[in-house]
């Protein structure tokens, strides 16, 4: 059953919403739909009181640290952490709370070359069942590139049943954000998630571009309950208009295993 993941950016340590494409490090701001007035652990109690796992933390920058931590110790076990990761601190976030961490650019050189002793060095030190990790993409002419550095570097690898075999030995689970429809509110990339849906292994969770509960069944449909689904710019929780918070709650409720009713 396909399952809502929640998820909290972080931007100059505010929790926020912003258009994926547009995050630069030339100085110039990105095109933010939503900055909260709440802080970080606000969130993710109320991601707690509602029982919503394996959500994730984003860090989009630098100056994140402190908003991170405060949401992993409002929900302990509860969240994944993103951004920036490596393997000289990956402990140091799962000792703060986070259930897994996630990791793309550290796993590639500048010019976006894989580089899989990086991938080993990392599972030499947490192991693989705590280790997500982001193929976050953007389409090119013949299909869909890895991207890294906050999807602004397009990698050596594609979205690919090869790619995905190659790294299913090394990690719990993937997340892949459409980097191209992010924040955009513009529907999800339906042949992304089709290529997605044939892969039989290790859990996929999608992000990008969610705006109604059409979407939510669509994946479901797609994918036969295999590919769980991040929501954020749509989200009332966000400002959004597509999703009310509540709706996804019961969605999850209705989906659980444990729940009758």
């Amino acid at each position: 059953m396909t399952r809502f993941r929640p998820c909290i950016d972080l931007h100059q340590g505010i929790v926020k919403q912003i258009v994926g494409g547009s995050l630069r490090d030339d100085g110039t701001n990105p095109q933010e739909n939503f900055v909260a007035r709440n802080d970080s652990a606000w969130f993710a109690e109320r991601f707690r009181d509602d029982e919503l796992t394996g959500g994730h933390v984003i860090q989009l920058g630098p100056g994140n640290t402190e908003a991170a931590r405060r949401a992993l110790a409002a929900w302990p076990g509860g969240l994944q952490i993103g951004g920036g990761i490596h393997h000289q601190n990956a402990q140091s976030w799962l000792d703060a709370g986070a259930s897994h961490v996630i990791v793309t650019s550290s796993l590639f050189d500048q010019h976006g070359l894989f580089l899989p002793y990086q991938l080993e060095l990392l599972v030499e030190k947490i192991g693989t069942e705590k280790l997500v990790i982001d193929l976050s993409c953007r389409r090119t002419s013949h299909g869909w590139a890895v991207t890294m550095n906050r999807w602004q570097t397009l990698t050596s690898l594609e979205i690919s049943m090869e790619t995905f075999e190659r790294f299913a030995p090394f990690c719990a689970e993937f997340l892949i954000h459409a980097a191209d429809v992010e924040g955009l509110c513009s529907g999800i990339d339906r042949e992304l998630i089709a290529e997605l849906s044939q892969w039989h292994g290790k859990p996929i969770t999608y992000a990008g571009g969610a705006t109604s509960m059409e979407d939510l069944w669509w994946i479901q449909e797609a994918s036969g309950g295999r590919i769980d689904v991040t929501v954020g710019s749509a989200l009332d929780l966000f400002g959004g208009t597509g999703f009310s918070y509540q709706s996804l709650v019961a969605w999850n409720q209705r989906s659980s295993p444990h729940h009758h009713g």
